[in-house]
């Protein structure tokens, strides 16, 4: 299958290009820099040059692959809704362009949308949102499925972990616990933040790109909820550094942009993704991951 993968050099997807490639594929890596391209064709992967703005490369790009998989997101954190609907408007465009095709496409949305669906329980892949930033483009690519496109959202846990993570959440808590000299949590800790490795992360996009049903809503989660407590106690031991807890008033204070996220509860289960494509998570889990202290080096 010749794929289209947007967000190719990034952190997900510098597995899911390699995965995609060993699987008998070939890729086609949206690249805003020369330094992604090169990044790109060192993988063994084509090049399209381009960004989430320029919607006519986007739907051409589309149009001519055999399948999709969208991976990129501006992550303006000073204006997220913003940022949710330049996604918004990448997914319609490449959705036009595969419309009537029968083709896979496969987008990534989060779990944490599920603190709000389904807020105290087990999120499952049968929750969701009618509207509002991320839940949009969910939405847009599940409908989808009625205009003979194969298609489907990952919904991925909110920490993807592993030496691949440059830049997530994972780093900021460091950050943060190593300018205030404390690694804190909220309250007693014991809201839960779900994990999942970025190399069963990857497989799961092939999976999904390769078999899921369309329609389908997959959770891309290995540890299911993981104490946020448990999460700073790890930070703050590597870091040798207070482990405390701080009230929610002052969570916004504390972490910045993570304040309002660090106080959800998101436990969520993939067990129906597992067998609906046969994936199962076989990485190391978040805290072991965490322990391996390759986040911590240098």
């Amino acid at each position: 299958m010749n794929v289209f993968v947007t967000g190719a050099s990034g952190h997900i997807g510098s597995a899911v290009v390699p995965e995609l490639i060993a699987g008998g594929h070939e890729v086609v890596g949206l690249a805003r820099s020369e330094v992604s391209a090169e990044a790109l064709a060192a993988a063994g992967a084509k090049v399209c040059r381009g960004d989430l703005d320029d919607l006519a490369t986007l739907r051409e790009a589309a149009a001519a692959a055999d399948g999709v998989v969208h991976l990129a997101f501006k992550h303006d954190l000073n204006d997220r809704v913003k940022a949710a609907e330049f996604d918004l408007a990448a997914v319609q465009a490449m959705g036009e362009a595969l419309e009537g095709s029968g083709k896979p496409f496969v987008i990534t949305s989060g779990t944490l949308l599920l603190a709000f669906a389904a807020p105290g329980q087990l999120g499952t892949e049968d929750h969701s949102l009618e509207g509002g930033p991320r839940a949009d483009s969910e939405n847009a690519v599940i409908a989808l499925a009625e205009r003979d496109v194969r298609s489907s959202t990952v919904r991925l846990a909110p920490i993807v972990h592993s030496d691949l993570d440059h830049h997530g959440f994972t780093h900021r808590l460091i950050a943060i616990a190593k300018e205030k000299g404390v690694s804190a949590y909220v309250d007693d800790g014991s809201n839960r933040w779900p994990g999942l490795h970025t190399l069963d992360a990857a497989t799961l996009y092939r999976l999904a790109l390769e078999s899921a049903p369309a329609g389908s809503r997959l959770h891309g989660v290995g540890d299911e909820g993981v104490p946020f407590r448990d999460i700073a106690t790890v930070i703050g031991r590597h870091l040798d550094v207070a482990v405390e807890p701080i009230d929610a008033g002052s969570a916004n204070e504390h972490f910045g942009f993570l304040g309002p996220l660090v106080v959800l509860d998101n436990p969520t289960s993939s067990a129906h993704t597992q067998q609906l494509l046969g994936w199962q998570p076989t990485h190391a889990g978040l805290i072991d991951d965490l322990d391996e202290g390759h986040y911590f080096a240098g």
